[in-house]
């Protein structure tokens, strides 16, 4: 067995869309993974994932046969750069605007971009603003 490295600590183990058009997904997920610093981790013809994010096609053994419904799931940025190129990337590589970049009410500092992927997922990138983290993740190798 080949060795795993796993980045845990924050709220969610992982996540599952599945998808109808799996290579258009893989499209625009690579995309913003490139853009946002995010390694594939794994591709096969009906799925691919990174980290803790797993899109497969219905006919995928861990699909159990039944497309997801739409999701939002929040990416995180190391700056409004970041987001700044997500969004254009994204749209770049079949996602649909669904909020431009900019400084959002959350909280002081909150700057995000939104895409509609072409499942129609609510996909975001956001950047905190200035702070201080006591460690980027948990890395587990098994």
């Amino acid at each position: 067995m080949e060795t795993q490295e796993l980045y845990r600590g924050r709220l969610i183990d992982h996540i599952q869309l599945v998808v109808s058009d799996i290579e258009a997904n893989r499209s625009f997920y690579r995309a913003i993974f490139d853009v946002l610093g995010i390694p594939m981790a794994g591709e096969a013809p009906d799925h691919f994932w990174a980290d803790e994010l797993f899109v497969s096609t219905a006919e995928s053994e861990a699909a159990q046969g039944q497309l997801t419904g739409r999701h939002h799931l929040a990416f995180q940025a190391a700056d409004r750069a970041m987001v700044d190129a997500f969004h254009k990337i994204g749209l770049q590589n079949g996602g649909t605007d669904n909020g431009a970049p900019g400084v959002r009410p959350y909280h002081p500092g909150y700057y995000a971009a939104f895409l509609l992927d072409p499942a129609g997922n609510n996909i975001e990138a956001v950047f905190h603003g200035a702070a201080t983290r006591s460690a980027a993740s948990v890395k587990i190798t098994f």
